[in-house]
């Protein structure tokens, strides 16, 4: 506990980190804000209109200012120097992270799912102002949808504390970061079709934001399959940086 609450203190102490955790809700709603009204004034009746997942939108923008977030709560003590005292004060490393990761997983499950429904009930207000079909809570897999996308921004935020303990800068995580969400999905654009679409179905990030569509998408793997893809992924991340961490010199 004493661990816990001193990661607690060191979080909540960082400018930074309140500035960047207000920076994704303010992102990621404004993102939803803006795709529900421009699809409403497109809509021509689609057969695939999923309202859901239009309002669900902002976690594209949001992933990246959540993951940076995760980045910086180890990589910020890289910088100045306090990663020092911290290993003194706590000689089991994996402890050290764990706690960190205890810490981050609650803020970033709460902002996730403060920027999940918040989108949806916004975006769900501008799509029902424009007179078309949209979603309510209470709809088959609505509501999975929306918990759904919290859960996927709190793995991008623990994917990014991973990539911190594995990188140990934050310029270099960011980096990679960006990378793995967005970039390397954009690259995979220009292979031939069987490459991109094999990348969109089991590239861990694209197999897991399929988790806040209610409509299934063809192709792709299920929901739930798709973020465990996902989860398995931002293990695998995790455990290479507490290995870096263990093994290191700090």
């Amino acid at each position: 506990m004493n661990v816990l609450r001193s990661e607690w203190t060191k979080f909540r102490s960082l400018r930074s980190t309140w500035l960047t955790a207000a920076v994704t809700v303010l992102l990621g709603v404004g993102i939803a804000a803006m795709a529900s009204s421009g699809k409403a004034r497109a809509y021509a009746g689609e057969a695939d209109w999923d309202p859901t997942a239009i309002s669900l939108t902002s976690i594209i923008v949001a992933q990246l200012a959540i993951g940076v977030l995760g980045v910086l709560v180890i990589t910020a003590e890289y910088s100045t120097g306090t990663i020092q005292p911290s290993v003194v004060a706590v000689p089991g490393r994996g402890r050290l992270l764990a706690a960190k990761a205890v810490v981050f997983s609650g803020v970033a499950l709460l902002l996730g799912q403060v920027i999940g429904f918040t989108s949806f009930l916004a975006g769900q207000a501008l799509i029902a102002d424009a007179g078309v079909p949209y979603a309510t809570l209470g709809q088959p897999e609505v509501l999975r949808a929306v918990v759904g996308s919290g859960l996927y921004l709190a793995a991008i935020g623990l994917l990014g504390l991973g990539l911190g303990a594995l990188m140990r800068s934050t310029a270099g995580a960011i980096g990679v970061l960006v990378s793995a969400t967005l970039l390397i999905r954009l690259v995979a654009q220009s292979f031939p079709e069987s490459w991109s679409d094999w990348m969109d179905r089991y590239w861990p990030t694209a197999a897991g934001e399929k988790i806040v569509n209610v409509l299934p998408v063809p192709e792709a793997l299920p929901p739930l399959t798709g973020f465990g893809l996902l989860c398995g992924f931002v293990a695998a991340v995790g455990a290479i940086g507490y290995t870096v961490l263990r093994t290191r010199d700090v």
